[in-house]
């Protein structure tokens, strides 16, 4: 799988897009696959503030739980309910339909700091 070229990305392989002032995140590809069969996904409220590098949820699969980690600051404006009853979606679509939150950035420049698509994928070829 190619790895999106429009999104940003953080060394913890969470994804992050732009969209207008707010982004939206999920987990890569890479990381769903590292995980397996994934089938729990505990998120934040909304209205909860998160910290660039702190735990915001967890996932869990099969083998492991994994916690997610903020890849930005802000406050949570929007939670992907699906994932509660259909958490398959990380694996069947992790850049569409299983996008985790949406956070209203409270330093924009946080995105600027992240890794791009080439960077990504040079660090999952390590």
């Amino acid at each position: 799988m190619s790895t999106p070229k429009d999104l940003k990305f953080s060394e913890e392989h969470e994804w992050v897009k732009t969209e207008g002032g707010n982004a939206r995140i999920g987990i890569t590809h890479f990381a769903q696959s590292e995980l397996g069969d994934i089938v729990f996904v505990e998120l934040p409220q909304v209205g909860d503030e998160i910290k660039a590098g702190d735990p915001f949820g967890s996932v869990e699969s099969v083998k492991t739980v994994s916690e997610l980690y903020a890849p930005i600051s802000g406050k949570v404006v929007e939670v992907n309910s699906e994932l509660e009853d259909s958490p398959e979606f990380v694996n069947e679509s992790p850049y569409e339909n299983a996008w985790m939150i949406v956070v209203e950035p409270s330093n924009a420049s946080e995105i600027d700091g992240l890794l791009t698509a080439d960077q990504y994928d040079e660090l999952i070829a390590e």
